[in-house]
């Protein structure tokens, strides 16, 4: 081999070696959390927790590195790769046997969790990613090795598509694990080559660094943690603000994190011209995109998703760039990249465990948005003040008519909501603020005082409001608004964008049951004929305490049982905010903890009827439909007892879900699609009703001919496990893109 071409051989190889590395990386982490979910359940904080460990120990590996760094390099191979090779002893990947969370201790439980079931193999596969970075530069041949850390998150980000699109679909886990584990000997593999490429380099006997370089300011190190922090805090805030407060769908949770990994291929590319046109672009977008950080609808449109997902991606280019911009001396690269993970280990503390605690709402996403304006690189698209012939001092009072303008504008969007004021109208009074915000470019203060209106005008205003009254509570498991209306006399409960209940506050209808739970849906008709179908003692189960509006069908002589994971709704309740178990079922037996798991602990046949009403916003937890799950409701469920499964959905058709479930166990199994015509306080709801008998379900259609029970659609091939189970295939696309 020519000596001219030895560096490009070399440079393949750690691109190789840091891809395959980045790619299992990122492969792990949804495929730890995916095994994790019987345990956990579906809140978007669970995986903002998963999140914060990875992150955590991506910091302790970057750590290892700049510390085995200052090493000969023959001496780092030596104990990379003997390490490398002692956490096998941990593979296949596989959750270690932890003891169930307490009440209100899934905070800490969850990252405990995960934290001992992969830290070892993670904590040095994320070390390998600067780690060799540093052994490519021990070649004088090597050149700048910033590029490097690009193809890092380029194969992150392969790894992370990689799950969702073919691991999960095509592989259970247990051969998941397994191909992982062999691609982790091929990544040992790799790095020995990597170490042999180095092995006669000027730093394989000496020491790591030769060159007199003057140390990083503490300040510089500061601002790169802060630079860091900020677009790992909003990948998190925007995962948490979108599938809570906008688009209610589990399959988001992916998306800001490989958004944000593609931001650092863009920002640390050796070719600048796209980094520099994201940051020309950023004030633009923080105005438009960013002022609709406050937004919070009931039924929002994929324009807002794309518009959260932009945001977050010109943001992070844009203070990724500006990091690549303050890049030490090579010699100093993985001090650097400590910091960076660093930073980015302090934006998820922020949003995964500091933000739930102290905020009722997201707060932490307008807040991150906001830092991220202060931070950001403002470049003007037209800079005027400066133009010929313009006199300074009229540029500055052309300047404070402009602001004064914007801020005009802002309180006429202010003071008039949505509905008193035409869309076109509104759209365009956005834009000529947004306009003018842009004009005011030069100047940080005006630029902030102009975003800070559009958030009040698109939302703001409103959330500010329902914090004030005290009308909203946040826990580990999501954010919770209560809501009066004095007109229709109804008290609401809503988990993010979707309604969770309601009650009325006339005492002549308090107990009258309400939204999906009318007589005429089927868990109504179920509980209507429960003394009927199991006698006077009937044993009703209740998975999913919400508003606790099923309550409203407990009978004298009835025996009922409530399972609820979060404590706060349960609370609801117990402070009579919401009546109907205290009204209705004074003796009702509330077991606190996961249903799956508190079910399992239940005697054989001691239910005649189990509900499964739980819901994390518009999403079933994916764990509660599985075979393993209805083993456990079918194991607690009397022999001609009956499973009333609710799977009112907007974005996933469950039916063939639970078809596939039915043909699995032999049950007998209708679904009651209830359509009322009394909009007022009913609402459309879908119900599937399983029974081993038969019999059970003609009893119910007799007793109720107004009712009609519908065969289900064509079952699914095959039903989801715990080890093999995908939401893709029964996604609404059309629902999602807000086609009719």
């Amino acid at each position: 081999m020519s000596t001219a071409a030895a560096p490009s051989a070399r440079r393949y190889l750690f691109v190789a070696t840091i891809l395959t590395g980045s790619f299992l990386l990122f492969l792990v982490q949804p495929m730890v959390a995916r095994m994790a979910l019987p345990r956990l359940g579906g809140a978007p904080n669970v995986w903002n927790s998963a999140m914060l460990v990875y992150q955590a120990l991506l910091l302790g590996g970057y750590a290892y590195a700049h510390v085995l760094g200052k090493l000969p390099l023959r001496r780092q191979a030596g104990i990379h790769l003997s390490l490398l090779i002692l956490a096998m002893l941990t593979l296949p990947v596989r959750l270690v046997d932890l003891p169930p969370s307490a009440a209100g201790w899934e905070v800490v439980w969850v990252p405990a969790l995960l934290a001992l079931s992969i830290g070892p193999v993670f904590f040095l596969v994320s070390a390998q990613a600067p780690l060799m970075q540093r052994w490519y530069t021990a070649s004088p041949a090597a050149g700048e090795p910033w590029a490097l850390y690009a193809a890092s998150n380029l194969g992150s980000f392969a790894g992370l598509i990689a799950y969702p699109l073919l691991a999960e679909p095509l592989l259970r886990l247990e051969a998941q694990s397994l191909a992982w584990s062999l691609g982790y000997g091929l990544l040992i593999v790799l790095v020995a080559l990597a170490a042999w490429a180095r092995w006669r380099s000027p730093m394989a006997e000496g020491p790591a660094t030769e060159e007199a370089v003057p140390p990083v300011p503490v300040r510089r190190i500061l601002l790169w943690l802060i630079l860091a922090a900020v677009p790992s805090g909003l990948m998190l805030s925007t995962t948490t603000h979108l599938t809570t407060d906008i688009f209610a769908m589990p399959l988001l949770w992916v998306i800001p994190l490989g958004v944000y990994l593609l931001s650092f291929v863009v920002a640390f590319s050796d070719r600048r011209q796209f980094a520099r046109t994201v940051q020309l672009t950023a004030p633009s977008v923080i105005l438009l995109a960013g002022g609709m950080a406050m937004v919070s609808h009931n039924s929002a449109t994929m324009m807002l998703v794309i518009a959260s997902i932009g945001l977050l991606f010109v943001v992070a280019v844009a203070l990724h760039a500006r990091l690549y911009d303050l890049r030490p001396h090579p010699s100093q690269l993985t001090l650097f990249y400590l910091a960076l993970s660093g930073g980015g280990a302090l934006g998820g503390l922020f949003t995964a465990l500091i933000a739930p605690t102290i905020f009722d709402w997201v707060w932490e996403h307008p807040l991150l948005v906001i830092a991220a304006a202060l931070l950001m690189p403002l470049v003007p698209l037209l800079d005027w003040r400066n133009m010929h012939g313009l006199d300074p001092g009229m540029a500055r009072i052309a300047s404070y008519v402009l602001l004064a303008a914007a801020l005009l504008l802002g309180w006429f969007l202010v003071d008039f909501t949505p509905e008193e004021m035409p869309g076109p109208i509104r759209l365009y009074l956005t834009l000529a603020v947004a306009f003018a915000g842009l004009l005011l470019v030069p100047s940080r203060v005006m630029f902030m005082a102009v975003l800070l209106v559009l958030m009040l005008a698109q939302g703001g205003l409103e959330i500010l409001r329902t914090t004030w009254d005290g009308a909203r509570i946040r826990s580990y498991f999501g954010i919770y608004t209560i809501q009066d209306y004095p007109d229709t006399r109804l008290r609401t409960l809503a988990h993010g964008t979707t309604l969770h209940g309601q009650q009325s506050t006339d005492p002549a209808r308090a107990l009258t049951p309400t939204t999906y739970y009318g007589p005429g849906s089927g868990v109504g008709m179920a509980l209507g004929q429960a003394q009927a179908m199991y006698g006077p003692g009937a044993r009703i189960g209740v998975v999913g305490l919400g508003t606790g509006t099923l309550a409203c069908y407990h009978r004298p002589g009835e025996h009922w049982r409530f399972y609820e994971i979060d404590p706060a709704v349960l609370r609801l309740s117990r402070d009579r905010i919401f009546t109907y178990l205290a009204d209705c079922a004074p003796d009702a037996q509330v077991v606190l903890g996961d249903a799956r798991l508190e079910l399992g602990k239940s005697a054989p046949g001691s239910l005649d009827i189990i509900a499964i009403d739980a819901f994390s916003s518009d999403a079933i937890p994916l764990h509660l439909l599985t075979d393993e799950a209805f083993r456990v409701y079918l194991r607690a469920l009397s022999p001609k007892g009956m499973l009333v499964v609710h799977i009112s959905n907007r974005y996933i058709e469950l039916e063939p879900v639970l078809g596939a479930i039915a043909r699995q166990h032999r049950l007998a199994a209708l679904i009651r699609e209830d359509h009322p015509h009394d909009r007022t306080v009913l609402s459309s709801s879908s119900w599937v009703l399983l029974t081993p008998d038969p019999a059970q379900l003609k009893r119910l259609a007799i007793a109720r001919p107004d009712a009609p029970l519908e065969k289900l659609d064509a079952p699914a091939p095959r039903a989801w496990t715990d080890d093999h189970a995908s939401i893709l295939p029964y996604v609404r696309w059309t629902q999602i893109w807000g086609k009719p």
